[in-house]
């Protein structure tokens, strides 16, 4: 008797026992990204001071939406930029355009920020080379 008692305590006790709740596992994925910019970073070499110049970055839409740029800025006063105005559907390509006027000899790295529609984060690109002095109109 004291077997089956002891049975059914342990029995009528793991009834009680807490039981957790199965949680369900979301996977979440993260969409790639919808603009794929042919190149992020552009070294324009070696580039006269006082000749603007200007650096293509060229990207496709590989998503499924239309791609509208809301706002292009350059890091400096000396950056100027341009982008294309129109809505860029689903495969199309698009330019954004950062045309550098060097007035310092020397390296330079600039940056320009490109928002969109459809990325949550502010996309940065890169140009960067080497100005070298104008040459003087003075002769000997």
């Amino acid at each position: 008797m004291i077997k089956i008692s002891t049975l059914a305590l342990t029995l009528g006790l793991m009834s009680f026992s807490a039981i957790a709740p199965v949680k369900a596992v979301v996977s979440k994925t993260t969409a790639a990204s919808s603009i794929v910019w042919k190149s992020e970073t552009i070294d324009v070499g070696t580039i006269p001071q006082n000749t603007p110049k200007p650096i293509v970055f060229e990207f496709k839409n590989t998503g499924k939406t239309a791609i509208i740029i809301t706002n292009v800025q350059g890091s400096c006063g000396c950056t100027a930029t341009d982008y294309t105005k129109t809505p860029i559907a689903p495969g199309k390509s698009g330019t954004v355009t950062a045309t550098y006027n060097a007035v310092n000899p020397g390296t330079f790295t600039k940056t320009v920020s490109v928002t969109t529609n459809v990325e949550t984060a502010v996309k940065t690109l890169t140009i960067k080379g080497t100005v070298v002095a104008a040459a003087s109109g003075v002769k000997s």
